[in-house]
C-alpha cells in the first residue's frame, strides 16, 4: 500500500495568512487555518492619509508558524511526517530593504520600530514621484526597461517603493545593502539560503515588477539604475541575474525550521510567487480563461502560448512573463487598485454615525451597544447587495468611476481619483452602491477589452476570492457587463492551494504544473451567465462610463 504524500500551500495576503494541508495524490484539503497580522491588525506602521502601508516581518514569521501548526494540528495522526513540500504566495510587490547577511532591517534592533525598515505592502503609493521618474528616464534610454511591464512603471513595484525609501530615511540608506520581495523572503529562511546573492528570486515577482528580463541580462542595468539616483548605485552586483519559477525546489527545512514546525527535514521548499499568480494555477487556469482574484484589488491573470504572443507588447498591464504563472507559457498580469475596498468605502461612510454616535449614547447598555453597532455594520454590503439588487439596470441616473485607489490598469496612474456623478434627491445608499459596483465591472470591462484589442483571446472568466465566493450580485453584474460566463472556483483558499501544486510539483510528486492541476483540482461551485439584455444596457452605460473616466482623470486632478 502507497503512502499518501501531503503539501502545505500558504497564501499571504493583505491582512492575513492562510495555510492548507493538501493531499498530494488526490488534492483533498485536510484542514487549513487563518491568522490575522496582529501588528498590523493594530494599524502600527501605515498612514493612510500619506498612503503609507508597511508590515512588520515578525507578523509574516509569527503567522507562519501559527497557521502551519493549527492547521497540521486538526489533521489525522502521521499526517505531518508524511508532508513533502511547502510552498509560499503572497502579494506583491512587497518588498523589504535588508543588510549584508539578507537580513530585513526591522529585525535590527535598531530599526525594530521603523517603517521605513519593513516589508512595502503592495499598495503603498508612497512612491508616485519615483515611478514617475523611472518611467522619464525609460521613455528616453536606450533599451526601454519598462516594455515588458505594460510600458509603464508603477508605484507599486519593487525599484519606485525602495528608491523612496533611501531618499527619506537616511539611517536606512548607511544600512542597506540590498532589498528582497515577500515571496522570496519566506523560502530564503526557511532553507537557510539568505544571502542577497543566493537568494532563489522568483520569476514572478522579478519579471512582473523589477524590470527583470533575460534578454538584457536580468535587471536595468548599473547605468540605467545610478542615472535614476545615484543612492541606487550598486544594488544591481548585490542582487540577481537568474531567476526560477516556481516549479523549482529552493533547498529543503533548516533543522530550526523543520523542529519548530514539527516536520522532517526532507521537506521540499520551492520558489515563492505572488497570491494571483499561484491562486491562477489553483483555479485550474487554461489559455483562453481570465482568472479574477477578487478581494480588496483584483490581479487578473492570463496565460498565453509563445505562439499567440508572438512579439507582442501588451501596453498598459502589469507585465508578460516567460514563466510566472505556468513554465512553458507566458503569464500576463493585469488589475484594478480597488475593487472590495471601494465597496468597503461606502460602507465605513455608512458606518460613521455608528462609530461617531451610537457609539457614545447613554440610552442603551455597553454591551448591547456594542452588539448593536457590530450586526448593524456586519449587515450593511448583504442588506446593499439585496436592495441594489432590485434595481432594474439602466433606471438610476448614477454613474461613477473606481478609481478611489488610483488606477492599476489599463495603463497604471495612482494619481488618479474615483468619482460619483448623477445624483439627485432620491439618490439611495442602495443606488449608490449599485453604481459602484457597475464601476468595478467596467473597470473589469476596461482591461479584458485590452487585452482583446491586442489579439489576445479571452472567451470565459474564472473568479476566486471572497467575493467570487460570496457576492452573486457582484459576478452576476460582472457577467452582465462582460458577455462573458464567470466560473467561481470551488477551493475557499485557491491562492493557498495554487501553492500547494507548486509545492506538489518541487517536492517530485508530479513532473510539471499541469499534471498537478489535473490531479489536484477542485473543479467549480457555481458558473454565472450573461442576461443579454442587461448586457445591452450595459454596452452604453460604458460608453458613459468611458467619457466620465476620461473627463475624472483630465479635468479633475486635485
Amino acid at each position: 500500500m502507497s503512502i499518501d504524500r501531503f503539501v502545505i500551500g500558504l497564501d499571504y495576503g493583505s491582512d492575513s495568512c492562510r495555510a492548507v494541508v493538501v493531499n498530494a495524490s488526490t488534492g483533498e484539503e485536510l484542514a487549513s487555518a487563518v491568522k490575522y497580522y496582529p501588528r498590523w491588525m493594530e494599524g502600527k506602521y501605515c498612514d493612510p492619509l500619506k498612503n503609507q502601508y508597511r508590515q512588520h516581518p515578525l507578523d509574516y514569521i509569527e503567522s507562519l508558524e501559527t497557521t502551519i501548526k493549527e492547521s497540521l494540528a486538526k489533521c489525522p495522526a502521521g499526517t505531518a511526517e508524511n508532508v513533502v513540500g511547502i510552498a509560499f504566495d503572497t502579494t506583491g510587490s512587497t518588498p523589504v530593504l535588508t543588510d549584508k547577511n539578507g537580513t530585513p532591517l526591522a529585525l535590527l534592533p535598531e530599526f525594530a520600530e521603523n517603517p521605513n525598515a519593513m516589508f512595502v505592502l503592495w499598495k503603498d503609493h508612497t512612491a508616485i514621484q519615483e515611478a514617475d521618474e523611472i518611467n522619464a528616464l525609460a521613455r528616453r534610454w536606450e533599451t526601454d526597461y519598462t516594455a515588458y511591464e505594460g510600458g509603464i512603471y508603477s508605484s507599486e513595484w519593487v525599484w519606485a517603493k525602495m528608491l523612496h525609501v533611501l531618499r527619506v530615511d537616511e539611517s536606512i540608506r548607511e544600512k542597506a545593502y540590498a532589498w528582497i520581495e515577500h515571496c522570496d523572503w519566506l523560502p530564503a529562511i526557511l532553507t537557510g539560503i539568505v544571502k542577497p546573492e543566493e537568494v532563489y528570486r522568483s520569476r514572478c515577482a522579478a519579471g512582473h515588477k523589477a524590470m527583470w528580463m533575460e534578454k538584457w541580462d536580468g535587471l536595468p542595468s548599473e547605468e540605467f539604475l545610478s542615472t535614476l539616483d545615484p543612492l541606487l548605485a550598486g544594488f544591481r552586483e548585490r542582487l540577481f541575474t537568474k531567476t526560477y519559477t516556481s516549479d523549482v525546489k529552493v533547498g529543503t527545512l533548516t533543522k530550526e525550521w523543520a523542529h519548530l514546525l514539527g516536520l522532517p527535514e526532507t521537506v521540499a521548499v520551492a520558489v515563492g510567487a505572488f497570491d494571483c499568480h499561484m491562486g491562477a494555477v489553483g483555479a485550474e487556469i487554461t489559455p483562453k480563461t481570465l482568472v479574477r482574484v477578487i478581494g480588496t484589488s483584483t490581479c487578473d491573470i492570463k496565460v498565453s502560448s509563445y505562439e499567440e504572443m508572438a512579439d507582442k507588447l501588451i501596453p498598459g498591464i502589469c507585465g508578460q512573463v516567460d514563466g510566472s504563472v505556468i513554465p512553458g507559457m507566458i503569464g500576463l498580469e493585469a488589475g484594478q487598485s480597488a475593487f472590495g475596498d471601494v465597496y468597503a468605502w461606502f460602507k465605513r461612510v455608512l458606518e460613521w454615525p455608528l462609530e461617531s454616535i451610537l457609539a457614545k449614547t447613554s440610552l442603551i447598555d455597553e454591551e448591547t451597544k456594542v452588539k448593536l453597532i457590530k450586526e448593524t455594520a456586519d449587515q450593511i454590503i448583504p442588506v446593499l447587495s439585496e436592495e441594489a439588487a432590485k434595481v432594474p439596470v439602466g433606471e438610476s441616473t448614477i454613474l461613477a468611476i473606481d478609481w478611489m485607489n488610483g488606477r492599476r490598469t489599463p495603463d497604471a496612474n495612482q494619481v488618479v481619483k474615483g468619482s460619483i456623478t448623477g445624483l439627485n434627491l432620491a439618490s439611495s445608499a442602495p443606488l449608490i452602491f449599485r453604481a459602484l459596483v457597475e464601476a468595478t465591472a467596467f473597470g473589469s470591462k476596461a482591461i479584458i477589452d485590452r487585452f482583446l484589442e491586442n489579439g489576445i483571446e479571452i472567451d470565459s472568466v474564472i473568479g476566486i476570492g471572497g467575493i467570487a465566493l460570496k457576492s452573486p450580485f457582484v459576478m452576476q453584474t460582472l457577467s452582465d457587463v462582460l458577455n462573458m460566463p464567470i466560473k467561481i472556483a470551488k477551493a475557499e483558499q485557491a491562492c493557498a492551494f495554487g501553492a500547494s501544486m507548486f509545492a506538489a510539483v518541487a517536492a517530485g510528486v508530479y513532473e510539471k504544473v499541469e499534471d498537478a492541476q489535473k490531479a489536484m483540482g477542485q473543479g467549480f461551485a457555481h458558473e454565472y451567465f450573461p442576461n443579454e439584455t442587461n448586457h445591452l444596457v450595459y454596452k452604453e452605460l460604458y460608453k458613459q462610463y468611458q467619457i466620465l473616466g476620461k473627463f475624472t482623470e483630465e479635468k479633475l486632478r486635485i
